[in-house]
């Protein structure tokens, strides 16, 4: 009997840990589609006319940039000239990659001055 109350408490316990795993990144890519959905919907397009959206390439950043003279400052370091952010309809700020990972396009909230 305590062998076998231990092993229903080892697999509740490893589907536990297996659903904590899978929430978060569903939540993730829920929310990396719904950022894809306005962007693609919308023909977004960069200032050199690429479309700014593909398949899962603009996910909703998880901090806010700093803001400097020169534009919006991600974590990486990248600066992302004011000139080339577009406003953001959700409020969120969104950076769109190509596949090697360079930014294709940019979205900020829009400011209040």
């Amino acid at each position: 009997m305590f062998r076998s109350r231990t092993r229903s408490l080892l697999v509740l316990a490893r589907r536990l840990l297996a659903l904590s795993l899978l929430v978060p990144t569903l939540l993730a890519a829920s929310m990396a589609l719904a950022h894809d959905n306005w962007i693609s919907r919308g023909g977004l397009r960069n200032t050199a006319g690429e479309w700014c959206c593909g398949d899962g390439d603009c996910p909703a950043l998880n901090y806010t940039p700093r803001v400097t003279a020169s534009g919006y400052q991600l974590q990486d370091g990248e600066v992302v000239p004011f000139s080339e952010a577009q406003p953001s309809p959700d409020g969120s700020f969104v950076r769109c990659h190509r596949p090697d990972g360079s930014r294709r396009c940019f979205f900020a909230p829009p400011t209040t001055n």
